[in-house]
């Protein structure tokens, strides 16, 4: 097949399509997984008609199929990604010993542990809900430049917050000089502000709230997407249930 030099990249239409991340896609190109219009691709860098019609073999989809996404409620004390000096990433604790009693999916494996990565960050100072997954599909959707996905944040502060301290909470802030997204911000109690995001920058709802005069004495994240927190306890984790989606 010779590609209109005008098309775009198959490997990024594949992600913008929801298929998969680049880099799976550049690999199923490279094992002759891919078929547009009905014929194998194979070669990197392939270009193709925007509208054209992409088909992943069965031997994609089952390896996509047995993919995992694990939800962990991380404590304190523990780095989402990287690890820094002296602190253990949040990968360390999906073992067999830490995961939830009530947890009913495939039993536990090593190779569960096999390029799972954090679909976003949590701060190490704060807890809750962290996503860590095999599928370059969810990362993207979690993570991905265009994602619309919120993300819920029950936010313990101290201070005084103002009326108009709140509405610029909710829509007027920005950070490094980019204009912030709008955000839904209320109280939950007394001490205690809900924040409902659709962004995630680094140490956001912190500096957010140190630009209203507050202090952030705790930060826990309770929901993504469609999916909570829950019961799950601190320190451990379940997989993604059949059916669950983001």
């Amino acid at each position: 097949m010779t590609p209109a030099p005008e098309g775009v990249r198959l490997s990024k239409l594949m992600s913008e399509r929801g298929l998969c991340s680049r880099r799976e896609a550049d690999a199923y190109i490279e094992q002759g997984l891919v078929f547009v219009d009905g014929q194998r691709i194979t070669e990197l860098g392939t270009r193709v008609d925007p509208g054209c019609e992409i088909h992943l073999a069965q031997r994609a989809r089952e390896q996509q199929q047995q993919r995992v996404t694990v939800l962990l409620h991380k404590p304190v004390g523990y780095v989402s990604g990287q690890p820094e000096p002296g602190y253990q990433p949040a990968v360390t604790l999906i073992r067999d010993d830490t995961r939830w009693a009530e947890d009913r999916g495939p039993r536990f494996s090593h190779g569960m542990l096999k390029g799972l990565a954090p679909a976003g960050r949590l701060d190490i100072d704060s807890t809750g809900l962290l996503v860590l997954t095999q599928d370059g599909r969810i990362a993207k959707q979690l993570i991905g430049d265009d994602s619309d996905v919120e993300k819920e944040y029950l936010v313990r502060v101290s201070g005084q917050l103002s009326e108009p301290g709140l509405k610029l909470l909710n829509h007027g802030l920005e950070l490094d000089g980019r204009k912030l997204r709008p955000a839904r911000v209320s109280w939950q109690n007394e001490d205690q502000l809900r924040f409902i995001l659709k962004e995630g920058r680094k140490r956001q709802i912190r500096r957010m709230c140190e630009l209203v005069g507050l202090r952030v004495t705790g930060l826990k994240r309770v929901r993504i997407g469609q999916v909570r927190l829950g019961d799950l306890p601190l320190g451990r984790w379940r997989l993604l249930r059949e059916g669950e989606r983001f």
